[in-house]
């Protein structure tokens, strides 16, 4: 298995490495629901990145919003950019740890798919609009858009991808426990081999941990850059506060925009250094010979240190007071949460207002919930800007002007 000892990785270059023992293996895929002959030039994982890349869905990320919705500005991260710096994390630490870079990559470019307009504003007032019809959550709806939704091959529906990825998707925060199936997931006809028990393999522990690391680190410099706090707020954090120091100290009298992105890329250097130290620590002491060892081990392989993992817990703790609960956020979020809630109520309502293709799946839905959660599907696939745009075509401005 690989062996560099990952402690000494930020002083000295790294490599890619042999692919571990307990790498998942494309070459040893559970398949894919439909069988399809294999590519002569592609592993299955890179046609499953390939095969989400080239989605409708993951075209339309370039238009959600990650915390500000579109208008206000084009300098703040998407759900797009913040998808490929997701992915660009966790492909450059599944090469230091010897793990599937491109089962890693396709699940970071996937992770976001259901996401609605409007970022957590949106998916919070869906969630409350389906509240009577099972619910929706943003990662079911993932799921759903992946096995179900992308309508572009003749012998599926859905992309069609592999157990591992699939698996990865489901398993985005962890094995279901206590928690509630979202219902896209519990209504997938394979998924009693999903095992929703167990962890998920370990490019996909790894993606999720990617996941964290790109959006504490985006979110810091979309908020410094609003100007919703300043470097100042960030001295008594963790992890944000040594960076500052570090770069103030070596480089006295440095411009602000400098200044904020230099922080930035100290605090994502100390989380993939965290993270592959302890992770490889971790594995030396389990010595796993496979993935499903690792999906077996009862508790997370991938993983921060726990000083870190409470750094990020009080980094996250900041971000959610001072920069999504801020008031100019606020008042965005809560003009956006109107125009999903009323476009919702307006074509459950009348769903003769929807486009024809849609119009004709309703027709096909079998009950109340199905028809609901077409209407839903709509909404949730819709871009910011389509959104305002449907909103202001069928209802006047979005809840009194912006």
């Amino acid at each position: 298995r690989p062996r560099d000892t990952v402690a000494a990785m930020s002083s000295a270059p790294v490599v890619a490495r042999q692919r571990a023992p307990y790498a998942s293996d494309p070459a040893r895929s559970r398949g894919r629901a439909h069988p399809e002959p294999e590519s002569r030039t592609r592993t299955a994982f890179q046609r499953d990145r390939d095969r989400i890349i080239h989605s409708a869905a993951f075209r339309r990320l370039k238009h959600k919003t990650q915390v500000f919705v579109y208008h206000e500005g084009d300098h703040y991260r998407t759900r797009l950019t913040h998808s490929l710096e997701v992915a660009q994390v966790a492909r450059s630490a599944a090469r230091a740890l010897g793990l599937d870079e491109d089962l890693a990559e396709a699940l970071a470019l996937a992770h976001d798919l259901g996401h609605t307009p409007f970022g957590h504003a949106g998916e919070e007032a869906l969630k409350s609009a389906m509240a009577p019809f099972g619910g929706f959550d943003h990662n079911g709806q993932t799921f759903r858009i992946l096995t179900r939704l992308e309508a572009r091959y003749a012998q599926f529906d859905g992309l069609n991808l592999t157990w591992e990825t699939l698996e990865g998707v489901a398993k985005h925060n962890g094995p279901a426990g206590d928690r509630p199936i979202p219902w896209a997931i519990a209504d997938y006809d394979g998924v009693g081999e999903l095992a929703l028990d167990r962890w998920p393999g370990p490019e996909a522990q790894l993606a999720s941990l990617a996941d964290d690391i790109a959006y504490h680190a985006h979110d810091v410099d979309d908020g410094l850059r609003a100007g919703l706090f300043d470097v100042d707020d960030l001295a008594d954090l963790p992890l944000a506060g040594p960076a500052v120091r570090d770069v103030c100290a070596r480089h006295p009298g440095i411009e602000t925009r400098r200044l904020i992105h230099e922080t930035v890329r100290r605090i994502v250097d100390a989380l993939v250094t965290d993270l592959l130290a302890e992770t490889d620590r971790r594995l030396r002491a389990a010595a796993p010979g496979s993935a499903d060892e690792l999906r077996a081990a009862g508790a997370p392989t991938i993983g921060f240190s726990a000083p870190v993992e409470e750094g990020n817990r009080r980094l996250k703790g900041f971000l959610g007071e001072r920069m999504y609960r801020h008031s100019r956020v606020d008042r965005m979020t809560g003009r956006a949460a109107g125009v999903v809630r009323e476009l919702f109520a307006l074509l459950h309502r009348e769903p003769d207002r929807l486009p024809e293709e849609w119009r004709r799946r309703l027709r096909a839905a079998k009950d109340e919930t199905a028809r609901a959660r077409l209407v839903s599907d709509y909404i949730a696939g819709m871009t910011d800007r389509f959104a305002l745009d449907e909103h202001r075509r069928l209802l006047g401005a979005p809840c009194g002007g912006r």
